[in-house]
């Protein structure tokens, strides 16, 4: 190296460390960030009504539940398990869980997983435009069950941010949409389930039990729930 050609590589290096320094600095400031605050099982058990249109709360216990892992532990900030029963209605089987941060990581399981890990079989799942009960339409999922001693019919949704993806590769594009704009987006699964033969006989209940839980939930859950108060 000659004398004469040290103030240019000087030079050169400090330009290079500004504009490094830069694109971190651009690169921190665009980092996703959880846009939703951490919902604890407590509250969200406050959150959820005790009567539900004509069904009203009986116990938590006979649902299927995701695995118990390390992963849903850590996914899932909040779960609440219910039945509710009603004169002249199917009881009713209710699962939400939510969680604030949705990310290439930690994603909300879906039914599908949930299912055959206890032993049940699936009929292929079919999407249908629900109502929810509050002038809009959300794109729901329905399958059937087939257990050793039980048959369930189910009908369940999940929103990721302001998305509502019927797919496991629907989910990731939700959160990974959500990330390029700086976001860590929020997500919950709402399974409504009763024990049938088949959907044909328990569509109606499970479609109005749905629509009934965002019309009577109160407006903190109703945003949990559908996105929007």
């Amino acid at each position: 190296m000659t004398p004469s050609s040290s103030p240019l590589i000087t030079r050169r290096s400090m330009v290079m460390g500004a504009a490094l320094a830069g694109v971190g600095g651009v690169a921190m400031a665009r980092q996703p960030r959880p846009k939703s605050a951490r919902i604890g099982k407590e509250t969200l058990e406050r959150l959820v009504p005790t009567r539900i249109g004509d069904w009203t709360f009986r116990d938590s216990s006979g649902l299927v539940l995701p695995p118990p892992d390390a992963l849903s532990d850590a996914l899932y900030s909040g779960i609440v398990t219910r039945t509710y029963v009603a004169p002249d209605r199917m009881p009713m089987m209710l699962l939400i869980a939510y969680s604030n941060v949705q990310d290439g990581m930690l994603q909300v399981h879906r039914p599908e997983f949930c299912y055959p890990a206890g032993g049940y079989r699936l009929s292929p799942t079919v999407v249908e435009a629900m109502p929810d009960g509050v002038g809009g339409i959300i794109p729901a999922n329905t399958f059937s069950a087939d257990g050793v001693s039980r048959t369930e019919q189910v009908l369940y949704w999940t929103r990721v941010g302001a998305a509502f993806p019927t797919t496991w590769l629907g989910q990731r594009v939700a959160v990974l949409r959500a990330n390029l704009n700086g976001v860590i987006p929020d997500g919950v699964l709402v399974r409504v389930s009763t024990l049938a033969p088949d959907m044909a006989s328990a569509r109606g209940d499970l479609t109005a039990f749905a629509a009934q839980l965002v019309r009577t939930a109160p407006p903190p859950a109703r945003r949990l729930l559908v996105g929007t108060a």
